[in-house]
């Protein structure tokens, strides 16, 4: 299967409610489901590698969901760009598990930077009662405890309204900021970048980035000491987690440091950590070793 299928899915929030994509591989019939979900600025279609190994491996016998966090690829953007924030993104994951449930026994979620986040904030409450239970979690390069130094990286260029003459052109320009992501081939490159974009209108050849630049709004305004201040509650979502727990981390990432990822090693779930040399933040989950780690996690 080369291409995904497209669905959308209601969601409500404080205005006239917005849809939500997500790409769907694998058998649509299949009980044993695994939840993709990428990091800030980037979109469903980054699991494309990952999503297929999976089914592959999986002998077909799995559905596969990829989803676009509002306001990227996809779904739809939203009115006020407060609701661009983890509890947000974690109540639009309700719905998607509300809407997996009738199908679903065996659900696994695969977290990359922020969708690690959205996925504490979902499963790490113990005083929710949950559509789903997750079984195992997989957390790409992110943990409670953040380095400012990175959030300062990203804040850097979140947001910013581009256009660029040529795919090749947006390509090179995401590489420049996304080097850290480690070694890829320019055709892995590109795979990844062409779904980061979408058509000027009027345009033949012109693009631009795919999400709302207004998804920067509660992220540029956050503070260090508002960082500071949220790690005690991301440490008590963590610790509530049931899942069994991987967390992968860029040998070179400055977002999970070293200390962090050890600490969640040794409390909490107590997961399991796999680093990978000569990568930063954060593992795109195409090289082959990354891709075996994940599957065989999931599927071990």
């Amino acid at each position: 299967m080369s291409d995904p299928k497209l669905n959308y899915l209601p969601c409500p929030d404080t205005d006239s409610g917005h849809r939500m994509a997500f790409w769907e591989w694998g058998d649509p019939q299949a009980t044993h489901v695994v939840v993709c979900v990428h990091g800030l600025s980037r979109q469903g279609r980054d699991f494309d590698v990952l999503a297929q190994a999976l089914v592959a491996k999986a002998g077909g016998a799995l559905r596969v969901i990829c989803p676009d966090v509002v306001g990227r690829g996809k779904s739809d953007w939203l009115a006020d760009p407060q609701g661009y924030q983890i509890p947000s993104y974690a109540g639009d994951m309700m719905a998607l598990l509300m809407h997996l449930k009738p199908t679903t026994q065996t659900l696994d979620w695969v977290g990359t930077s922020m969708g690690g986040l959205i996925g504490m904030a979902v499963f790490g409450q113990k005083q929710f009662p949950l559509p789903l239970q997750v079984r195992r979690l997989v957390l790409n390069d992110v943990g409670p405890s953040i380095q400012w130094e990175a959030l300062a990286r990203i804040g850097a260029y979140l947001g910013r309204e581009v256009k660029f003459d040529s795919l090749q052109q947006a390509a090179d320009a995401m590489w420049s900021i996304s080097s850290s992501f480690g070694p890829h081939t320019p055709e892995q490159w590109m795979e990844l970048s062409r779904h980061m974009v979408k058509p000027v209108p009027g345009s033949d050849s012109a693009v631009t980035l795919h999400y709302d630049p207004a998804i920067a709004v509660p992220f540029t305004a956050v503070t260090q000491e508002a960082a500071t201040q949220g790690e005690a509650m991301l440490w008590a979502l963590y610790d509530g987690l049931q899942a069994q727990t991987l967390v992968l981390r860029g040998a070179q990432s400055d977002l999970l440091s070293p200390q962090t990822a050890k600490m969640m090693t040794e409390r909490g779930p107590k997961a399991r950590l796999v680093e990978f040399a000569g990568v930063g933040h954060a593992p795109t989950l195409i090289a082959p070793d990354q891709v075996e780690a994940v599957t065989g996690f999931v599927l071990g």
